[in-house]
């Protein structure tokens, strides 16, 4: 049997290594996951180059992963069997035991390690997860189309199912990238008015191939007096770290509307409060999800034939992946395959 796995690791600020390293036994309410595929996100830059040093190096980036149970630790819920088809998101399982867990507010549970972060992740050929961080693949989804979802695809439906609007309403998508080119497609198949908004025309075709009624480039049209000519957004979904670009949209929101937000960046977000008070519209947070939900959105994405979008490249060539996706020239996720080898090596 084999002994060792390899793995993409994080040994100093912005450097990947290649490594081999022993294979570990899951501990109790733990499994090991043989890793067949894992997108990189946008969110794996701050892993990758501007990780928590305070102890936590080396570390394995990576959180929208998706493998088979290869051993089960004592503890585990009888529903997880070696060989069964799994994935792990951003959210590395809650712990049961907080005030947030106990409201049943798992994805807020503030004891969970963050793939990728805080816990080993899936640029790798094995890692050890916890048992409430698994989330069961469905059949018709290959390892390299439910990837993406773990994470893009997951946040961006939990999003727009926050989000207020009802079939027919008008929905606003900010960012036609990893989450936006999913969000287009859900926020379609939901039964909105699709407006996706970008910056430069190279992405319009795309938009609207994706689900998007109408494109709004930013570039050459004011966003906001676009979406007011159509009564205001009942939502708005910004995907983009932006935040400035993305305060100035708020008086393109209808009334009650609401401003979903998902991109994180690093400077406040500034809204006005006259649009704020004066139409009764609101901000809101998004986080990604429990592992349920993102079952439920892989269920969707099966139901309605919502895939995304992606290239693939081998794990061993993880940095020039990573490199590519923060460079903007892939449509529109990368996902890492592994190449598979005899176990009895």
């Amino acid at each position: 049997m084999k002994r060792t796995y390899r793995a993409m690791q994080v040994t100093s600020p912005g450097a990947l290594e290649l490594v081999e390293r022993a294979i570990p036994t899951p501990g109790d309410g733990e499994v090991l996951i043989e890793v067949d595929a894992c997108g990189i996100c946008g969110a794996d830059a701050k892993d990758i180059e501007g990780p928590d040093t305070n102890g936590r190096l080396p570390r394995v980036p990576g959180h929208e992963v998706v493998g088979r149970i290869a051993a089960i630790g004592r503890g585990t819920p009888g529903r997880w069997k070696i060989g069964q088809r799994v994935g792990v998101g951003r959210l590395g399982g809650h712990c049961n035991e907080c005030d947030q867990c106990r409201r049943g507010q798992f994805q807020l549970c503030t004891n969970q390690p963050i793939v990728g972060a805080t816990c080993d992740g899936g640029y790798a050929e094995m890692m050890i997860a916890r048992n409430t961080g698994l989330v069961a693949i469905p059949d018709e989804l290959t390892a390299e189309e439910a990837a993406p979802i773990l994470c893009a695809g997951l946040a961006t439906f939990n999003a727009l199912k926050k989000c207020g609007a009802e079939a027919g309403d008008v929905v606003a998508i900010v960012g036609i990238g990893g989450l936006g080119h999913m969000a287009l497609q859900y926020a379609r198949k939901m039964g909105f008015k699709v407006i996706a908004i970008g910056r430069g025309d190279d992405i319009a075709d795309d938009a609207r191939s994706l689900g998007a009624h109408d494109y709004i480039d930013t570039a050459r049209e004011n966003a906001v007096e676009c979406l007011q000519r159509l009564g205001g957004a009942k939502a708005v979904i910004s995907t983009i770290g932006d935040l400035q670009a993305v305060s100035a949209l708020m008086p393109g929101v209808a009334a009650q509307g609401r401003l979903v937000v998902l991109g994180i960046g690093k400077d406040p977000l500034a809204v006005s409060s006259g649009p704020l008070v004066g139409g009764e519209r609101s901000v809101l947070g998004s986080i990604t999800g429990t592992p349920f939900e993102n079952e439920k959105t892989l269920d969707f994405s099966v139901l309605v034939g919502v895939r995304p979008q992606f290239e693939t490249m081998p794990f061993e060539q993880a940095t020039s992946a990573f490199e590519k996706m923060k460079s903007g020239g892939v449509k529109f996720r990368v996902v890492l395959t592994m190449e598979k080898t005899d176990a009895s090596e």
